[in-house]
């Protein structure tokens, strides 16, 4: 297993940083690499200078990359008040058009990531959204052309907020959600529901086209009293509930199959050019809370249609399988134990499934904590954590994050044997 930590430091300290990480055993470093740094001002205008300063000390380091191309905000993280946000030129856009983000029922649009809903409509300056990303992934793959393949061994294609292939149904930060609420479908701007009502009219149920499911609940109810999702009621089992879940996931499925055909075929072309091998990754939510539920509703409103009776990431890997991409998991620090029963958690549950999925597909899987954590017990859990039930290891591990917090005695001191033993299970 080749262990890397996710980057997230100044400059100026990261030399003596990177040869300690170097001597402990790492392999890797991940660098998120962003669409709002990078193509921030105007459209096709990359600056790439600050990229280009940073993979290179990796590279003397003797350290390996691994590549997170980032088309969200993290705003929301620092509750507006810093973070990396859109490219200003898109925000203006937005400024405009605020369907160009996702909306929920009550109107309020999440500017964190762009609808899938304008995947194919030319409202940025003539091109499409997925061109925007496609340029990017072009300009990107020209710019670093020396390092694919050689230095960068992984490139992982943002697909979604949090880079994940998801819907915002859980936004953080805002005061709208907290754990362990079910969420809210995020269908509400006019070119989402402007699919759904044709999509519903070919069905031959233009009724069914004019919302989202009734009964759904908020961002905070629980699966009991919510129509939709609760046990004996099972609303989401009806004629529309499947047809709305279906097209709900279906249209997240069709966005992750555009995005990696671009980028496959954009790392095809210079593996062909250069000779050289690098693996495309997807990153998918970690939604455990009420998987233990027959709806499992979290999952649906993130657009994950898995419930107790249909396997909802088998078709997400059956996409992946065709692009020749791994499947990124987070929660690996995390066990059924650690985690509270009332609210029918099971982060186990989820792994196993996955794991399961990706075998059938026969996929690379790599995976990341999804908490901070130095304690030997945690750091235990995530090494158990990283063995599928056949015994195979992941393909990779990323540490979040790279910050001064693990250079701390006691913290390193726990995280050093630990690097050695996930090097030792490769």
């Amino acid at each position: 297993m080749k262990f890397s930590i996710c980057f997230c430091f100044r400059l100026k300290a990261l030399t003596v940083s990177l040869k300690a990480l170097k001597l402990a055993g790492v392999h890797g470093i991940a660098v998120e690499v962003w669409w709002g740094i990078v193509e921030r001002f105007c459209p096709l205008e990359f600056k790439w200078s600050l990229y280009e300063e940073l993979f290179r000390l990796i590279s003397e380091a003797g350290l390996k990359l691994h590549v997170a191309l980032c088309f969200h905000s993290n705003m929301h993280l620092f509750g507006g008040k810093g973070g990396i946000s859109l490219p200003l030129w898109i925000r203006e856009i937005g400024d405009v058009n605020k369907d160009i983000y996702y909306r929920d029922k009550n109107g309020f649009s999440n500017n964190d990531y762009l609808t899938l809903g304008v995947d194919q409509l030319p409202l940025f300056g003539g091109r499409t959204a997925v061109q925007c990303y496609e340029d990017f992934m072009l300009s990107f793959s020209t710019k670093f052309e020396a390092y694919i393949g050689n230095v960068i061994e992984e490139i992982s294609v943002g697909l979604g907020p949090s880079g994940e292939l998801r819907y915002p149904a859980h936004p953080s930060g805002d005061g709208r959600w907290k754990f362990p609420g079910i969420g809210e479908f995020q269908c509400h701007d006019k070119y989402m529901m402007e699919d759904l009502m044709a999509v519903a009219s070919q069905e031959g149920k233009p009724q069914w086209g004019g919302r989202d499911p009734p009964d759904t609940g908020c961002y905070n109810s629980f699966p009991s009293g919510v129509p939709f999702f609760e046990e004996g009621n099972d609303s989401f089992l009806s004629d529309y509930g499947r047809f709305f879940l279906e097209w709900y996931s279906g249209k997240l499925i069709c966005h992750a199959d555009a995005i990696l055909a671009k980028a496959a075929d954009v790392l095809r072309r210079r593996q062909e050019e250069e000779k050289s091998s690098v693996m495309l990754v997807a990153k998918i939510g970690g939604i455990y809370w009420w998987y233990k539920t027959s709806s499992h509703p979290a999952e649906l409103t993130a657009g994950y249609y898995n419930t107790a009776l249909r396997d909802g990431y088998d078709p997400v890997a059956s996409v992946l399988s065709r692009h020749g991409a791994a499947l990124h998991i987070p929660c690996l620090d995390m066990a059924d134990s650690e985690t509270p029963e009332k609210y029918l958690c099971s982060p186990e549950g989820l792994r196993r499934q996955i794991y399961d999925v990706s075998k059938k597909w026969t996929l690379h899987v790599t995976g990341r904590n999804t908490s901070e954590r130095f304690d030997k017990m945690g750091l235990r859990q995530i090494r158990e954590n990283c063995v599928q039930p056949n015994g195979d290891t992941l393909r990779s591990f990323t540490f979040c994050r790279m910050n001064e917090k693990i250079f701390r005695v006691e913290n390193w001191n726990n995280f050093v044997p630990f690097i050695r033993q996930m090097s030792a299970d490769m």
